[in-house]
């Protein structure tokens, strides 16, 4: 799996392990090994730039995903998934740390960051949140790959609720 991670914010981040959730994301959805992903971690006015431009919306945002090949999961164990670029993920820390911070079960920006990775990722898979049984569907896995990734590394307590909306 190719993953690039670029922190363009100004401030730090755990770029290892938002690229070891999205690889680990990659894998339980079973896409391609050979498949494309950018993460790019921006300020907040780059963020509501591209929130103001892409969704017509004020005020910088979380995550915003852009997907190039709509690459999909394989429907079925046995079918080969195919290859492609999956597009690019962007995350802003500041609006990720407020998130943590105002979240039921407070938690770190990193946290939140790795949180909002799969978020990403599960956007670009086709993923969405717009209809009460997509939004279910789409958190449920978001979490249960969460849950796995912070299981197989032996990190304890209940991990991030969805902030995202």
């Amino acid at each position: 799996m190719s993953i690039d991670v670029n922190n363009e914010s100004g401030t730090e981040v755990d770029e290892q392990a938002i690229l070891d959730i999205a690889r680990y994301a990659l894998a339980r959805m079973r896409i391609h090994p050979l498949s494309e992903l950018s993460v790019i971690v921006v300020d907040t006015d780059a963020m509501e730039q591209l929130h103001i431009q892409w969704m017509d919306l004020p005020g910088p945002t979380d995550v915003m995903s852009f997907p190039m090949d709509e690459l999909r999961p394989p429907a079925k164990d046995e079918e080969e998934p195919p290859q492609g670029l999956l597009g690019d993920i962007v995350l802003c820390p500041e609006v990720a740390k407020k998130q943590g911070d105002e979240a039921p079960t407070q938690h770190s920006m990193d946290e939140e960051l790795q949180l909002l990775t799969v978020h990403g990722v599960l956007h670009l898979l086709g993923y969405d949140h717009e209809v009460p049984e997509e939004k279910a569907e789409m958190f449920g896995l978001q979490a249960a790959i969460v849950d796995g990734w912070r299981g197989e590394r032996g990190l304890t307590g209940a991990s991030p609720a969805p902030t995202v909306s």
